[in-house]
């Protein structure tokens, strides 16, 4: 059971490695091309459009 967890474990770790990877490319891409900060531009954007268009 225990080395089952420790798969696990290891299997989450791996994940969240590669998420956080793709995360921060596709944070510098959006710097890349105009987005001064990334994807929290383009968060604060796509509340906005949301708040304006009284979508849930």
């Amino acid at each position: 059971m225990q080395n089952t967890l420790e798969q696990k474990i290891a299997y989450l770790e791996f994940v969240n490695d590669q998420l956080h990877s793709e995360i921060h490319y596709v944070d510098r891409l959006l710097k890349l091309i105009g987005f001064p900060d990334g994807l929290e531009t383009i968060k604060s954007a796509a509340q906005e459009v949301i708040e304006e268009e009284g979508v849930e």
